[in-house]
């Protein structure tokens, strides 16, 4: 996406100076709009609707989680990447709850934000690793079935619940291993097993298994 508008929300000056420092740098990305309160962020977010809101975790008069609810609502086709210096299960079944499509370590932003951001311009995901295995984990579901196949998902294993993702995301197998940086039939074979495991059998079944299991959304 060209022009494409991003609101920083972050209670740390230098933070927020670092993040827009590497935006910049990126040709037609530019900052709109600055925050340090999650309460100042929602207002702004109504106010100028940028494409992106970057929201830190932890911030005064109104946490991230809260300011993201509220800016889903205000303004709907904004994405919200989330920034947290800490990790934790329920944190990241928050985050989706609250709409978030993205979430990102601050360890690993300067690494990292440049790809997030670009992924959400394409309203497409993008969760670190750790935070992909948590949206496989089980959650309750309605019928016998759901249920077993729940069960032999907690099974597959942590490369296996990445190839999960990546195909659900619309990667085919020279994608999935270009990003993972392995062979096209290492990413065959890992595609195959996760078939086999799920007893699934198509690509549209893979993607309802993680839609139900909120990996992605629909």
């Amino acid at each position: 996406m060209s022009n494409l508008r991003i609101l920083i929300a972050d209670d740390h000056d230098l933070m927020r100076r670092g993040l827009k420092t590497l935006i910049e740098l990126h040709p037609n990305w530019q900052v709109c709009d600055e925050a340090n309160t999650g309460r100042e962020a929602v207002t702004k977010a109504e106010q100028s609707k940028p494409d992106i809101v970057i929201l830190d975790i932890s911030m005064p008069e109104l946490n991230g989680i809260e300011a993201a609810r509220n800016i889903r609502r205000l303004s709907p086709n904004t994405e919200i990447l989330i920034l947290s210096a800490h990790y934790s299960d329920q944190l990241i079944r928050d985050i989706l709850e609250a709409g978030a499509r993205g979430y990102l370590m601050k360890s690993d932003s300067d690494r990292d934000l440049v790809s997030a951001l670009d992924r959400l311009a394409n309203h497409k995901p993008f969760f670190t690793s750790k935070a992909a295995e948590v949206m496989l984990a089980k959650f309750n579901q309605s019928g016998s079935n759901a249920r077993v196949k729940e069960k032999m998902g907690d099974r597959l294993t942590a490369r296996e619940r990445e190839i999960v993702q990546l195909l659900s995301e619309g990667k085919g197998s020279k994608e999935v291993a270009s990003f993972l940086g392995i062979s096209v039939k290492t990413a065959e074979t890992h595609r195959a097993n996760v078939m086999r495991k799920l007893q699934i059998h198509s690509i549209s079944e893979l993607v309802r298994y993680a839609v139900r299991n909120q990996i992605i959304e629909a």
